[in-house]
């Protein structure tokens, strides 16, 4: 848009320069007579061109950086209208916009904090200039604006951030993204100065372990599936033998209790009812002495015992 306004700018005072000569023309060849105001125009159409080298537009986010034949001021344009000198002065342009530095295709071999070897690829880092140090960039750092974030710079920054954290947590991109965040921003400000480069966010799309690790979480986790049925079945068994436990006890307690009942409810002369209830009425066949020994009741009576007895 700048570019186009100081060549319409130049194209008008190109035509009026024209103009006068129009004029100096007519003057010699037509009318020498009448003299016409010729050199004005040459003057405007001068002054025209010379002010439509003298200003640059720079649009929102966007500063200055305003340089004198090569030598960086330290002071930074800001953006709208900035006058400068025709060829001795020039103004360059630093984007202060929010930028992408993407590592597509780079591969970042590092170690987890149990040295599981792990790649990093698709790496994207989002940052910002900030403003106020658009012209120490300018005059302090070549090629800034391909060579500021680099690949060496970022690529450690996440080999620290991964030594931090465990297999689990360094494919996390919840947590490893922060942390390559937090040491991305920690290395730019020891390289460039504190509240230079602004890092608002680090996207890492893949991270991968070897083949060999991928193996060890295999069996790992068939190790803990298995871990999990065993205690499942563990669990039942236990659950099962407290369950046969509590219906033993419970029929034991009932059996004690009726016992109990039954007890208090028997008396001398319910037992006495229960034993002549059982009693086929017969006379005991054998009976001790005080000798202690054992005779046969039934052969002293006889037949003619057992009739008396009748």
């Amino acid at each position: 848009m700048e570019m186009v306004l100081n060549y319409i700018i130049m194209g008008c005072g190109v035509l009026i320069m024209a103009g006068g000569g129009y004029m100096t023309y007519l003057n010699v060849s037509k009318h020498p007579e009448k003299k016409k105001p010729s050199a004005v125009l040459y003057i405007a159409g001068l002054i025209v061109v010379v002010f439509s080298l003298s200003f640059t537009i720079i649009p929102t986010g966007y500063t200055g950086v305003l340089s004198t034949f090569g030598q960086i001021s330290d002071n930074t344009l800001p953006n709208g209208f900035n006058i400068r000198i025709p060829l001795a002065q020039q103004i360059s342009l630093v984007n202060n916009k929010q930028q992408d530095m993407v590592f597509e295709d780079e591969q970042i071999v590092s170690e987890t904090l149990e040295r599981n070897t792990v790649t990093f690829s698709g790496v994207t880092v989002t940052y910002q200039i900030n403003p106020e140090k658009s012209a120490w960039i300018a005059a302090n750092v070549s090629n800034y604006e391909d060579n500021l974030v680099n690949q060496s710079l970022v690529a450690s920054a996440i080999k620290t951030s991964s030594k931090t954290l465990s297999p689990v947590d360094v494919t996390n991109r919840s947590i490893i993204e922060p942390k390559a965040q937090e040491c991305v921003q920690v290395s730019l400000d020891q390289k460039y100065g504190e509240g230079t480069i602004k890092v608002n966010k680090v996207v890492i799309n893949n991270a991968q372990f070897d083949a060999e690790y991928d193996e060890k979480i295999a069996q790992k986790q068939q190790s803990q599936m298995s871990y999990e049925t065993q205690a499942i079945e563990n669990k039942k068994n236990i659950e099962k033998a407290e369950a046969d436990a509590k219906v033993k006890q419970t029929t034991a307690e009932a059996e004690a209790k009726a016992n109990q009942t039954l007890e208090k409810s028997l008396s001398k002369n319910v037992l006495t009812s229960k034993m002549l209830d059982k009693w086929n009425g017969e006379l005991p066949k054998a009976t001790g002495g005080g000798s202690g020994m054992i005779f046969d009741v039934s052969k002293l009576f006889g037949s003619d015992g057992e009739k008396a007895a009748e």
